[in-house]
C-alpha cells in the first residue's frame, strides 16, 4: 500500500493535522497495522518537500507546533493518475513454501509433513478470518475475503503438490 497516496487521499476532504491523518487511516485501513505517528510524519515531510502538500497552517500548544496540511493541485493530479493506475499482480514465483518442500526432499524429511502442518496453519487462519468477517463490518468482510481468496489458492496449490510428491521428489534428485 502507498501510505503517501493514501494520506493524499484523505487530504483530498480538506486539511489535516498529522493526528487527524494518523486517525483517519488506521480507522480505514489501519485495522490490522495501524500507522506509527513517525511514518505518518515522515510521510507528510516528503510529500512537503515534494510540492504535493502545503502547510495550511500552524498552531501552538502545550507540546509541538501543530501543522496542518493540505493537499495542492500536484498532490491532487497525482492520487489521481495513482488511482487509475492497475496494481502489479504478484505470481508469488518466489514462494518460501515451495522452497521448504524441496528441502525437506533433499535433506530426507518428510515433505508430506510439511505441508500437512501448513495446511492447517491456512485452515486455522481461514477460521478466524471467517469469524472476523461474520462479525465485521462491510470494509471487514472484503478485506476478509480477500485474504480468503488467498488462502483458498494456496490450499489448492498445497493439494497439488501433495498429489505430486513422488514425481517432485525425482526430479529434485531427492
Amino acid at each position: 500500500m502507498s501510505i503517501g497516496h493514501t494520506l493524499l487521499g484523505l487530504l483530498e476532504s480538506g486539511p489535516r493535522h498529522g493526528y487527524d491523518l494518523k486517525r483517519a487511516f488506521d480507522e480505514k485501513f489501519g485495522h490490522d497495522r495501524p500507522l506509527h505517528y513517525g511514518q505518518v510524519y515522515s510521510t507528510m515531510s516528503r510529500l512537503l518537500k515534494n510540492g504535493l502538500v502545503e502547510v495550511d497552517g500552524v498552531e501552538a500548544g502545550g507540546g509541538p507546533e501543530r501543522k496542518r496540511y493540505a493537499i495542492t493541485d500536484a498532490g491532487i493530479t497525482d492520487v489521481s493518475q495513482w488511482l487509475t493506475e492497475p496494481e502489479k499482480p504478484e505470481p508469488y514465483l518466489q514462494s518460501t513454501l515451495y522452497t521448504k518442500v524441496v528441502l525437506a526432499l533433499l535433506t530426507g524429511r518428510s515433505a508430506a509433513d510439511l505441508l500437512d502442518r501448513q495446511r492447517a496453519e491456512h485452515l486455522r487462519l481461514m477460521r478466524i478470518l471467517t469469524d472476523r468477517k461474520r462479525r465485521g463490518d462491510l470494509a471487514d468482510q472484503l478485506i476478509c475475503d480477500h485474504a480468503l481468496f488467498h488462502l483458498e489458492a494456496d490450499l489448492r496449490w498445497l493439494e497439488l503438490t501433495a498429489a505430486r510428491l513422488g514425481q517432485l521428489a525425482k526430479e529434485v534428485g531427492a
